[in-house]
């Protein structure tokens, strides 16, 4: 590491997302910064790979981008200049074995068209319920998701002086499961809604919380903010925010062994490598990896106060991981429910073989038993459809996302024989509606699971792709924090206010907290919960 010998106003340990958010707002607030990561390559997650043959992308870990193009980071940084991305009309798509499908689109009657051949009373309810959750989205939801969030007690006092607000909290305090189940009556339709508000298809992992803080429900009533795909390979997100970084006057060092981060005096100064070599901070160090990397692993439990190691015991991950299956194709799936809405086979996201709310509990109990499921379920997009640049001219790429519990219990069953199978089995699966989903239509296939992908991002501990549980005690007001009982030393990676998945939303406000901190150049302007929320109130 040439950089080893250097110091730095601020060092940001990880080069995911987050990370590269973070380093890139505080380079351009005029500070110098060191940007490491533990691997040759940086975005995390955000991951491109030709996994099968030449010219076949494959998006191995994040996809779907939530509204994107439109938050604040993407904005203030100008991604677009460097970054594509396509904005699927069709969002949510579920064939169904009697050759009628679901599909939910971003406009309101195209929506309520599919989902009153079930239910005309559901498509009724979600009429009602469209028109409260995006004036909900637009005044609450967007703007809270990338602020320091504000305390409970405060929160709920400001959200409690309006119409709006009251609306908000009472569906919040309550189980999404609960809600879905009291709304709607149509089976198909309650689980492409579940579907909808689980992120990714993780099926029951927020809906089961006893509330739902961060108001998931709301969310997928919503059909103005939806699911975005970055135009050639989500890795190209990491490639443009990396070109700004560098642009800014950063400084990016791979492969980067760090033995611990240097403590003196009490304050966070820097970090030692595993070569012995330190590089120092004057200003602060942020981890963007996962908290028992950063405070077991890089800090030492000895120099935690009680208090807050006891806070670190009680951090939960989730207890599922990915199956992935991912395949070039001779040409696209093709929906035998496409005579009854052509709309399925360019959907952005599919929820295919669960055909019951009890196959949906089976999934969630199996994996809670530590069991292979025994009903195949799984997400899926037509990805080439939408954005061509994924695959050759003419070819096309898909992929499988299905639940699974990180070590299964597979009665000596070998391994990789039981990977082969379960992924034949998906592919059955997947044939029963669409029958081109043939193995001659498949010319490629790559199997990607908890056991590989925790191998190359370590911080996904126990195959939990989104470094911390999304339930009720992990989120807003019970979310880990950025500031930490060690001074100079930030948290602004997935465990912090928004979470996992892709919104670049902790980088971002950790940004706000230590410029502010710092007495930085504040060259943006910080969205604030309080203002926001307030703001409402006065309009009122």
């Amino acid at each position: 590491m040439t950089a080893a010998a250097k110091s730095y106003d601020g060092i940001v340990i990880g080069a995911g997302h987050h990370g590269l958010v973070l380093a890139t707002y505080m380079a351009r607030a005029g500070l110098k910064i060191l940007l490491v990561e533990r691997r040759l390559m940086y975005g995390g997650g955000l991951a491109t790979v030709e996994a099968t043959l030449p010219g076949f992308y494959h998006n191995s870990h994040s996809i779907n981008h939530f509204h994107i193009t439109h938050t604040p980071w993407f904005q203030d940084l100008k991604l677009a200049e460097k970054v594509a991305y396509v904005t699927p009309f069709y969002e949510f798509g579920q064939p169904h074995p009697d050759g009628t499908a679901l599909v939910f689109s971003r406009e309101i009657e195209s929506t309520l068209k599919s989902v009153r051949h079930l239910s005309k009373k559901d498509a009724e309810t979600f009429r009602e319920w469209n028109r409260r959750a995006e004036e909900i989205t637009a005044q609450i939801l967007i703007p809270e998701r990338f602020a320091e969030p504000l305390p409970q007690v405060e929160r709920e006092a400001l959200l409690e002086k309006t119409a709006i607000g009251r609306d908000f909290l009472a569906i919040a305090r309550r189980q999404p499961l609960d809600v879905v189940r009291e709304l709607f009556e149509n089976d198909h339709v309650k689980l492409l809604f579940l579907f909808k508000v689980s992120l990714f298809g993780t099926w029951l992992t927020d809906t089961l919380s006893k509330t739902s803080p961060m108001g998931s429900v709301i969310r997928a009533f919503d059909l103005d903010t939806g699911y975005q795909l970055c135009q050639g390979g989500s890795f190209n997100l990491a490639r443009g925010l990396m070109e700004t970084f560098i642009a800014a006057g950063g400084t990016f060092a791979p492969q980067v062994a760090i033995e611990r981060i240097l403590i003196e005096g009490g304050r966070a100064r820097g970090i030692v490598l595993a070569d012995g070599r330190t590089v120092r901070a004057r200003q602060f160090v942020a981890s963007t990896i996962d908290v028992h990397q950063t405070f077991e692993n890089l800090v030492g439990r000895a120099q935690l106060p009680a208090a807050f190691a006891a806070k670190l015991d009680r951090f939960q991950y989730t207890g599922w991981t990915l199956f992935g299956l991912h395949l070039a194709l001779r040409e696209a799936p093709k929906f035998a429910a496409a005579e009854f809405d052509p709309n399925i086979n360019r959907t952005l996201k599919w929820s295919i073989g669960a055909e019951t709310m009890e196959d949906l509990f089976a999934a969630f109990e199996d994996v809670k038993a530590n069991r292979v499921p025994r009903i195949v379920q799984f997400g899926s997009g037509p990805l080439s459809v939408i954005d061509p640049t994924q695959a050759p001219p003419g070819k096309h790429t898909t992929y499988c996302w299905h639940v699974m519990p990180l070590a299964p219990d597979l009665g000596g069953q070998d391994e990789e024989d039981f990977k082969r199978e379960f992924a034949d089995k998906i592919i059955a699966t997947f044939a029963r509606y669409c029958p081109n989903l043939t193995r001659d239509n498949i010319i490629g296939q790559y199997i990607y699971t908890a056991k590989e992908y925790t191998q190359e991002l370590i911080n996904m501990r126990g195959g939990d792709i989104f470094m911390g549980a999304f339930n009720a005690e992990q989120v807003m007001y019970n979310h880990f924090g950025y500031r930490t009982p060690i001074p100079n030393l930030y948290m602004a990676g997935s465990s912090g206010h928004p979470g996992g998945a892709n919104s670049g939303g902790a980088g971002y406000i950790a940004a706000g907290i230590i410029a502010r901190d710092l007495g930085a150049k504040l060259w943006w302007r910080p969205l604030d919960a309080a203002a926001a929320l307030g703001a409402i109130a006065q309009a009122a």
